[in-house]
């Protein structure tokens, strides 16, 4: 076993593979050092969390009169303020929510699932994937204006791709290392992968529905016809940024999980943890590095306030940051300003019945559009229920600047108007919004970093090094920007750094009560 502080000092300096998520158990105190931590998020949080069970003393510093940042459920009486626009508040039937930030939880996100474990936070199956979910595509294609089941449009395209290689087996036009006996066994995968028949053409089958559904009697059912590959191009359904195989991609795969009542039930388990660290209504002005310690400004309901401390762990958006006072250096500056963050936007739409289960029989996953809702999202969860919100658009750079521009009424129009093309109960059942636009919201100005190749290799990996006594922290910090495990991991990364140095280097300046 690693004695003292040698193991949190070994897992900073890269020289350990991190421990399981359960693992994490570092030796040595703290020793009353004081850690100021800027955002109470759940980086933040998940910070203050840890170090506190070292012994270190620690004050969390939130604008916001909420903790949890992104890890934010819309409730009745949920607040926003948003760049140029009126304070706005979400007045849903209690009980009903959506999650205006992170929604999902892949099951190979071990730490968040393990801190939902830890502080008592139950979970519950997330539906991301539902081939009874639809398409539709705007335009003048055969097949455009009109909404396609997912299964359709998925089981024709993997036919029709079938039969074309399949096609191309017989002719000889596949790799010539394969031998006829594997050449076979191809085919006989295409066939299954495709659905194709003896003389490997695809045609409809029940893996795509019924245009009648099988039933007692003389019910036998009947097939809907294959749509055609042509008109499926035709109608922008094969288009790169459309087509959509979440089951594919691995942040994606079932199974996903959510937390029970709201994502923010994660967050109000952490806050009830760290309570007597944290003040909220606190906006940071100030960063200053000193020869000895951090000095951090900061204003509330009170007036403007100085906090001293030992250490800092910024954890604040990079494009909140990049507007407060500091003295870092030119490259970490020239960092926080040069990662970008994405435009994104949901709104929740509540209606008086659950007409998407009720009439389309569609319980949880995603509905696909071309147009600037992008996405209409079903809840996975109150199955049944009377009432229930719809995401009614979660959309993303383009699409969510032209809609953040929008007043919160003309959202809520565009939302309407375009969602009922898909769904026309729109009209008589619904009844109330609440919008948000994340990059135009106050204490964020974005959804997640963004990064591209040159940021990555140039920018991120300043930022991963503290600046003299401030570390910096937050989902922006890893490989899983967007998601909440990115916030856990980069907390717990932050930690071990933080507490090696403590421990190992012992700082000579005495703590800052």
């Amino acid at each position: 076993m690693l004695a003292g502080g040698t193991y949190p000092a070994m897992l900073a300096l890269g020289l350990l593979k991190s421990a399981p998520a359960h693992a994490f158990n570092l030796t040595g105190s703290g020793n009353g050092k004081h850690i100021i931590i800027l955002g109470g998020g759940l980086a933040g949080m998940a910070s203050a969390y840890e170090l506190n069970k070292l012994g270190y003393k620690t004050t969390i510093l939130e604008a916001r009169e909420r903790a949890g940042g992104r890890c934010w459920s819309i409730r009745n009486g949920s607040t926003n303020t948003e760049t140029g626009m009126p304070t706005t508040t979400a007045k849903f039937d209690d009980g009903l929510y959506f999650n205006a930030g992170p929604s999902r939880i892949p099951h190979h996100h071990q730490l968040t699932l393990h801190y939902c474990k830890e502080l008592g936070v139950p979970i519950q199956v997330y539906n991301n994937v539902n081939e009874g979910a639809y398409y539709f595509a705007e335009g003048k294609g055969p097949l455009s204006n009109k909404k396609i089941r997912a299964r359709e449009v998925h089981n024709d395209v993997r036919g029709y791709m079938a039969e074309l290689l399949s096609k191309s087996v017989d002719h000889g036009a596949l790799d010539g290392a394969l031998t006829k006996e594997d050449t076979q066994k191809v085919l006989e995968y295409l066939a299954a992968e495709g659905g194709l028949d003896i003389d490997k053409l695809y045609k409809a089958s029940a893996r795509r529905g019924y245009a009648e559904s099988p039933g007692a009697g003389n019910k036998p059912g009947k097939i809907a016809e294959a749509n055609k590959l042509a008109e499926i191009i035709q109608s922008g359904l094969l288009d790169p940024d459309f087509y959509n195989v979440a089951e594919y991609t691995y942040e994606l795969q079932m199974t996903m999980f959510q937390a029970v009542g709201g994502m923010d039930m994660i967050a109000k388990a952490l806050q009830k943890q760290v309570a007597p660290s944290l003040k909220l209504g606190a906006e940071v002005s100030s960063i200053t590095n000193l020869a000895e310690g951090v000095k951090i400004t900061y204003k509330d309901a009170t007036g403007e306030h100085v906090l001293q401390g030992d250490l800092c762990i910024c954890t604040l958006p990079l494009p909140v940051l990049s507007n407060i006072n500091n003295n870092f250096s030119g490259d970490v500056s020239r960092a926080i300003d040069y990662i970008g963050y994405i435009q994104t936007g949901k709104i929740g739409l509540q209606f008086k019945r659950r007409f998407w289960e009720e009439d389309d029989h569609i319980y949880g996953g995603i509905t696909h559009t071309n147009n600037d809702l992008t996405q209409i999202f079903y809840p996975s969860y109150d199955y049944l229920s009377k009432k229930g919100i719809l995401i009614g658009y979660y959309n993303f750079n383009e699409k969510a600047l032209r809609t953040g521009d929008l007043s919160y009424a003309e959202r809520e129009k565009l939302a309407l108007q375009k969602g009922r093309l898909i769904h026309p109960q729109y009209d008589t059942d619904f009844e109330r919004s609440f919008s948000v636009s994340w990059h135009k919201t106050k204490y964020n100005l974005g959804g997640w970093a963004l990064y591209n190749n040159e940021t990555r290799k140039t920018q991120y990996p300043v930022l991963l090094k503290p600046d003299k006594q401030v570390y910096f922290a937050g989902e922006h910090l890893t490989y899983l920007n967007a998601w909440m495990a990115g916030a856990f991991e980069s907390a717990r990364s932050v930690v071990a750094q933080v507490h090696a140095r403590v421990t190992e280097q012992r700082l000579s300046y005495p703590a800052n009560k």
